[in-house]
């Protein structure tokens, strides 16, 4: 979105505040979109919230003179706040396979089902899941996670270890992402018991699990949830990247946005075997792949070994040569030219003139 707001105004809509009254806050962020958070009165019941923040949007729209404008969809859950709107576009950008995910609301499926006879676009998060997408929709398109190289390169530089990183012993084994039913404790487990001389640096929030159900060894650290700015500086003082992911529902369509940041930030990488990590990645040899914790564990120990050796050097110049084909900015324009087709078969079938429908 920050890049489709170098073109449109983009007007991002986050999940709901609940306190004292209703009222839609509204501030600009540096990339030029336009935040609009709801206020919901607290103690309503989800449907009666979701009615107010309809009553929101649309008065958002008139207030802005909203007449041509796309609607951007990433759950199907919130497709109720739309239902006053009469977008030119509509597009479901379907990150995950949200139904496999624990406590998924049973009226998801539903509401999906909905949102797909709307929609005149599907794009999906990663190839496995374009696959069953495209089961659903004329109109789907895979669009695996981007990167930007130079943020995440920064890592690659000498800097000060974050205090709460600094005292901890080296090998150390990081990841970053939420801690949450995708999170294979079990694994991470085995490998922190089979390997007391390793740590592992565990960055971000817990959700959907309790604490007693993560890995409770002692050399298992948990940092908390990092800013995406900092992120660089943590990565700089780990010895290798893990993707311990459960094989489960809720990854079964996982693309980990971490793969590439992983490997544009210099670091070696083991991952459990998801589908979009295997390809292209595994496939290309860019990273180890391994389920059991035995052979994760012995993945972890050979990248261990060959840091700095030219093989490693090798490896990390052909992942270098990878992610340079890679960029939000290609991503943003391969989308930008989907919705221009799908604005050309409406106005096929309508006789409307839409080109440049999705300017707000």
């Amino acid at each position: 979105m920050t890049r489709a707001a170098k073109q449109f105004r983009v007007f991002y809509v986050e999940e709901p505040v609940f306190g004292d009254a209703d009222f839609l806050e509204r501030y600009t962020d540096p990339s030029g979109v336009e935040v609009c958070i709801p206020h919901i009165t607290q103690g309503l019941g989800a449907a009666e919230s979701q009615v107010r923040t309809a009553a929101m949007l649309e008065a958002l729209v008139r207030q802005e003179g909203l007449k041509r404008y796309a609607l951007w969809v990433y759950t199907p859950m919130e497709l109720p706040v739309t239902a006053g709107l009469d977008p030119a576009l509509t597009i479901y950008d379907c990150m995950d396979e949200l139904a496999g995910f624990r406590h998924a609301p049973p009226e998801l499926r539903q509401r999906e089902q909905r949102l797909f006879r709307q929609a005149d676009l599907v794009f999906t998060g990663g190839h496995r899941l374009w696959e069953a997408k495209r089961l659903q929709h004329p109109h789907a398109y895979p669009f695996p996670s981007s990167v930007e190289v130079e943020h995440f390169a920064q890592a690659r530089m000498a800097q000060d270890d974050p205090h709460d990183q600094a005292e901890i012993p080296h090998p150390r084994l990081g990841f970053y992402g939420v801690l949450d039913e995708r999170f294979g404790s079990p694994l991470v487990s085995e490998v922190a018991r089979s390997h007391p001389e390793w740590s592992i640096v565990l960055l971000g929030p817990v959700v959907k699990v309790s604490r007693e159900e993560l890995p409770q060894e002692s050399n298992v650290y948990y940092l908390g949830q990092k800013s995406y700015a900092e992120l660089p500086v943590y990565l700089s003082h780990w010895d290798a990247a893990i993707m311990p992911f459960a094989r489960n529902e809720a990854t079964e369509f996982i693309s980990p946005t971490k793969t590439p940041e992983f490997l544009a930030a210099g670091v070696p990488v083991v991952s459990t075997a998801i589908r979009d990590v295997v390809r292209p990645y595994g496939d290309l040899d860019l990273l180890r792949v391994a389920d059991e914790a035995s052979a994760f564990g012995q993945a972890v120990q050979e990248l261990l070994d060959e840091a700095g050796s030219p093989a490693a050097l090798e490896r990390q110049a052909r992942a270098d040569a990878f992610l340079s084909g890679l960029s939000w900015d290609r991503t943003w324009a391969d989308m930008r030219a989907r919705m221009h087709e799908a604005l050309r078969r409406r106005q096929d079938a309508t006789g409307e003139i839409l080109e440049g429908a999705a300017d707000d």
